[in-house]
């Protein structure tokens, strides 16, 4: 990602990984939409972290979703924070959600990875959130699939378990930059137990009203 000096205003930046955080500036419009500002993060794609073929068609919807869920993927709490961990994690979802579930493809739009790397989830995702016009559709939440991106933090949120301060700053960047490209308001951001009778996203949803607070703030020029 390319970032241009700006006199007016200085804000941080989530470079995804372990090192995680620097300072930049960044002019106005590189991640503007409804007259609002986030900073664009780096995301893998799925090209980037090698995922497998689509088993099926994946629908491109020609309009914008209205919400976001947030999702944790009850995965192992790792300690490798690295960005081969963070692909890892991917093909683990993607394997899961493929060879178990018999899904065409992985149901998440984007993952978050405990040491703060981001990935495309399911093909397509990418390209469409960077156009903001249209997007996918998806596979992980019931009833919400054709109005909501899911995003998945890697982890397992249960039982008073916290989110490293990586994951948890990128996750509010990509939320910050998804509501921008698509108008969302970040009120509407949810948690997957707000549509169903699951334990999903753990204490996430706790975190729900800072998280909404946080992308508030992050859209602010």
């Amino acid at each position: 990602m390319i970032v241009h000096p700006q006199n007016t205003s200085r804000r941080r930046i989530l470079l995804a990984g372990a090192a995680g955080l620097a300072a930049a500036t960044a002019l106005p419009g590189t991640a503007r939409a409804q007259g609002a500002e986030a900073v664009e993060p780096d995301i893998d794609s799925t090209a980037t972290w090698g995922a497998r073929s689509p088993q099926g068609s994946i629908s491109l919807l020609q309009y914008r979703p209205s919400r976001l869920v947030v999702h944790h993927t009850v995965s192992t709490n790792s300690t490798d924070f690295s960005r081969a961990q963070a692909h890892a994690h991917a093909h683990w979802v993607q394997d899961l959600h493929l060879d178990k579930n018999n899904w065409v493809d992985t149901g998440y739009h984007f993952l978050v990875s405990r040491g703060g790397w981001i990935t495309e989830g399911r093909h397509g995702s990418l390209r469409a959130l960077t156009g903001g016009r249209n997007f996918v559709l998806g596979a992980h939440t019931s009833g919400q699939n054709s109005q909501a991106v899911g995003i998945a933090c890697e982890g397992a949120y249960h039982a008073g378990a916290v989110p490293p301060d990586a994951q948890w700053e990128v996750l509010v960047t990509l939320c910050a930059y998804t509501c921008a490209r698509y108008g969302i308001p970040s009120a509407q951001i949810y948690g997957h137990k707000d549509y169903g009778d699951t334990l999903c996203p753990g204490v996430y949803h706790d975190m729900l009203p800072r998280l909404r607070a946080e992308v508030a703030a992050a859209r602010v020029a």
